[in-house]
């Protein structure tokens, strides 16, 4: 992608997915709002046309279009179903730690079933202290007997419920100064003692699963540990730094192309006075908020994916990205809303969805008081005299 311009092959791959949309997620979207179900059994006909492991290289299985082209699929899916978009982000969240800290073996094994969509992956890294306080986790991963023990609880995961094979991280000890040293695990559904807990009942993105997990001496092998021990923080933080917050990012600005096109749509059939209310230059200058809104969330999701495909630095740029674009969803949402006037809270129209999914977007991979930490300590480091 140049910066304002995406190659044939990612022009390709966003119409591809635009038309099994538009297919099969577009007329469900509502349903699986309302009763909270994820269509699990979708996983396997998004493998299908390479969403599943869109940036995974084609030696294991995945398209090899990198993260510029996972950001359009995740916009193309949450422009009709955020909370599948969500579902399909932490799945790759989970493909992630194996494709870059994973062995020869743990790549051949899982990534070509991740990338068919035979299986779905998850990532669990929350606990109840906070998912901020990333060292604070409390689920202990102990050596015994050749393998490893692990015991504890993660809170608020995506696909909790569904995940094949979830990434998991643990206390394995302590440094010199007494902080915990956390390393990475993979656990399979099937591992006894790991359990789905608790599911949450939520706001927003809603389609996705998302719950506790809870593990009561889970007896893992040696080789379920993902890159060394110790790692764990650089491994999880990364992931979520510059996949689970650009996923988020991207996800928003789904969000924000729908709410552009419901408000177009609505103020050129909607006849106030005689025309439609799309002649009124309030509503064009509503209409041009939401525009903007779209415009730069896109602009800054585009080119954070880009660094990221290009080896290049880029955390602020992420957390700039989701920061903007969680925070933009909600008040075209709100905006959009606005113009239609008592239609804008009927059901039968998405904007309430997609005001539902915005909110609900921002704690998601950090909140926003998260981000601008982020982009603050950038600032002021990197815009010194």
């Amino acid at each position: 992608m140049h910066f304002f311009e995406f190659t044939e092959e990612q022009t390709m791959l966003r119409k591809a997915v635009r038309e099994f949309v538009e297919a099969e997620i577009a007329p469900k979207a509502a349903e699986w709002d309302e009763k909270d179900e994820c269509p699990v059994g979708l996983f396997k006909a998004m493998g299908g046309i390479g969403i599943n492991g869109v940036f995974v290289p084609e030696q294991y299985g995945g398209g090899g279009m990198g993260f510029v082209g996972r950001s359009i699929c995740l916009e193309e899916i949450s422009r009709h179903s955020a909370g599948l978009g969500i579902a399909m982000m932490t799945h790759h969240l989970g493909i992630y730690p194996i494709l870059q800290y994973g062995s020869e073996e743990q790549k051949k094994k899982y990534l070509p079933d991740f990338c068919s969509g035979a299986k779905i992956a998850g990532l669990a890294v929350t606990e109840p202290g906070g998912g901020s306080d990333f060292s604070g986790q409390k689920t202990l991963a102990e050596k015994k007997d050749g393998g490893w023990v692990l015991n504890g609880r993660k809170c608020f995961i995506t696909n909790s419920h569904i995940a094949d094979v979830t990434i998991l991280t643990a206390k394995t000890g302590e440094d010199e100064k007494g902080r915990n040293k956390l390393s990475t695990f993979l656990i399979e559904k099937e591992a006894k003692g790991f359990e789905p807990g608790r599911k949450e009942h939520k706001l927003g993105l809603r389609g996705s699963v998302t719950g506790d997990l809870v593990l009561s001496d889970v007896k893992l092998a040696e080789d379920a540990l993902v890159g060394k021990e110790g790692a764990g923080a650089k491994i999880g933080m990364e992931g979520i730094g510059e996949v689970g917050r650009a996923g988020m990012s991207a996800i928003c600005v789904g969000i924000l192309r729908g709410c552009v096109e419901e408000a177009v749509k609505f103020a050129n059939e909607r006849i106030v006075y005689g025309k439609p209310i799309a002649k009124l230059q309030a509503i064009q200058l509503e209409v041009a908020k939401i525009r903007t809104a779209y415009e730069a969330a896109r602009l800054l999701t585009y080119y954070a994916a880009s660094l990221k495909d290009n080896g290049k630095p880029c955390s602020n740029e992420v957390a700039t990205a989701k920061y903007y674009s969680t925070e933009a969803a909600v008040e075209a949402s709100k905006r959009t809303m606005d113009l239609m006037g008592g239609y804008g809270v009927i059901n039968e129209y998405p904007v309430g969805r997609f005001l539902r999914d915005a909110l609900a977007s921002i704690p998601s991979g950090g909140t926003s008081h998260i981000m601008q930490v982020i982009m603050a300590a950038n600032t002021l480091s990197s815009f010194q005299a």
